[in-house]
């Protein structure tokens, strides 16, 4: 996957990313998941009970996550999320294996509104 740091102050940009990408396997994602994600943001990806992190992490089932982007989602896993404990997992994983994650992340969707 080609990705270019082309964005303001060298980091790497949604537009920067390829759109030309492997098939993503949300079995392997899981399993990344559960190895490293499951701490903070729980089994079902609504948050791990017990854990008193400010801000809370992100409840990955609702909306306001579902609703990114799949590069705006890439980039959160990759550079991490500022003043939260979100860290950068661009040196922990690589891309293949962030796009695998964000494949499991959009089986984790909650009850949807509908519109009426």
């Amino acid at each position: 996957m080609a990705l270019a740091g082309l964005g303001f102050g060298g980091g790497m940009q949604a537009r920067d990313l390829s759109s030309s990408a492997k098939e993503r396997d949300p079995v392997s994602g899981r399993e990344i998941y559960v190895n490293t994600c499951i701490r903070c943001h729980g089994i079902d990806g609504k948050g791990a009970l017990g854990i008193n992190l400010v801000p809370k992490p992100a409840d990955l089932t609702s909306a306001k996550v579902q609703d990114h982007l799949d590069a705006t989602l890439f980039l959160r896993i990759h550079d991490g999320k500022v003043n939260t404990a979100m860290g950068a997992w661009k040196h922990a994983l690589s891309d293949d294996e962030i796009w695998d994650v964000l494949a499991y992340v959009r089986t984790l969707t909650g009850p949807r509104e509908s519109a009426p």
